[in-house]
């Protein structure tokens, strides 16, 4: 590794300046503690940004897919399908309500979930008296997946869905926002996400009865009493009132930052897609993805390389890349779990996972920078690479 060149991160947080005057105004009154007027204030204005019904402020992504799970009555002995290509945070919450997870395989088009693998194992469960509780639907690297054909699907089986969109925030599917399509939608706050309170997480839906239950829930699920009396299970998992000032002053560049980093893709696209081998993600028709982080695969026959190799060569420059995720079906957590690929013999998440590549993204990145990384992919190409190299394993 060339020490001498400075590290550039996969998607560092970029401030926008103004979070300083939101954190002030909650230490100068005192608001430093969980609620507060920011998380007051942040909830109304991601409603509004998305057009969603009404928003909960949660301390991660995560909390929020637990608490939809919760609300949608989600137990132990139930079964939940969920996205397989995707972060572990997606199906983790699955297994904090004693539930089984069932993960569904991606199509190329969107590398998201599979409506013809999602269509092939609902009508296995009904046949087997079994549906799942829940869908749970991600939209990975800011793309959306193919949901009016998901919704067609889960309409038909009356099985609601969630969309965890933690990494699609600022994206469009037919001129709606991302996150907005399912019974519940989940944002992510997390440092690398296009905007970030640290850490965090925002559920919505259209259903405000629910968002409202959810808060409750969310702050140990007191009931309303001169005492501390719970009559349910609740969780510690509403958003400080402090991180939800750093979340309104992001969300204030929100439209800005997904500009960036489409251009980060542009020039990445137009400046590496002449190589051979390489194919970028696409996006899908009449959407807009934020482009969260440029992915792309790389076919090691056509290319003479292989991920593996390309991401060595990455790392030698001080440039961090990552493999696309490892499905959750390969993930030794999930051994056994059952899976429905795309098709017979087609399983299109293993297929991305061993040839799929993440560049540095972030909205910061300079032009200097991005130079840089594109140097290093066009001369692994051009030098070839060394053989000798750590291997991921599937």
């Amino acid at each position: 590794m060339k020490l001498s060149q400075s590290r550039i991160y996969l998607s560092p947080p970029h401030m926008s300046g103004n979070e300083l005057s939101f954190v002030e105004n909650a230490f100068r009154s005192n608001w430093i503690a969980p609620l507060g007027p920011n998380v007051d204030g942040f909830e109304k204005e991601i409603a509004e940004k998305v057009g969603a019904g009404a928003a909960a402020a949660v301390s991660s992504g995560t909390a929020a897919i637990h608490l939809a799970l919760s609300l949608l009555g989600v137990n132990r002995g139930d079964k939940v399908f969920c996205s397989t290509l995707t972060f572990v945070a997606s199906a983790n919450p699955i297994l904090y309500q004693g539930a089984e997870p069932v993960f569904i395989d991606s199509d190329l088009e969107s590398w998201n979930m599979s409506p013809r693998a999602l269509k092939k194992a609902l009508h296995e469960a009904a046949l087997n008296g079994k549906l799942p509780k829940a869908v749970i639907v991600v939209n990975l690297y800011g793309q959306s997946a193919k949901m009016d054909e998901i919704l067609t699907i889960c309409k038909e089986y009356e099985v609601p869905i969630i969309e965890d969109a933690a990494e699609s925030l600022g994206s469009k599917y037919k001129g709606k926002a991302s996150g907005t399509f399912g019974d519940f939608g989940v944002y992510s706050f997390n440092g690398n996400k296009i905007i970030t309170t640290s850490g965090g997480g925002m559920l919505v839906s259209d259903d405000a009865d629910a968002i409202e239950k959810s808060r409750y829930l969310a702050t140990q699920a007191r009931d309303p009493a001169p005492y501390y009396r719970h009559s349910v299970t609740g969780f510690n998992y509403r958003m400080s009132n402090i991180l939800a000032g750093i979340g309104r002053a992001q969300l204030q560049v929100l439209d800005e930052r997904v500009q960036l980093r489409r251009n980060i893709f542009d020039k990445y696209f137009k400046s590496l897609n002449d190589l051979s081998g390489i194919e970028f993600m696409k996006e899908l028709s009449e959407s807009q993805s934020n482009r969260w982080l440029t992915t792309l695969t790389v076919n090691e026959e056509q290319a003479g390389m292989n991920v593996n190799q390309l991401l060595d060569a990455l790392y030698k420059e001080n440039i961090e890349a990552r493999p696309v995720w490892k499905p959750l079906h390969l993930q030794p957590l999930f051994k056994g779990a059952t899976y429905y690929p795309h098709e017979n013999g087609n399983s299109v998440s293993e297929r991305l996972f061993k040839t799929g590549i993440c560049l540095p993204s972030g909205s910061s990145l300079s032009g200097t920078e991005q130079q840089r990384i594109i140097q290093c992919i066009r001369d692994a190409y051009s030098n070839g690479v060394d053989l000798k190299l750590q291997e991921y394993e599937v």
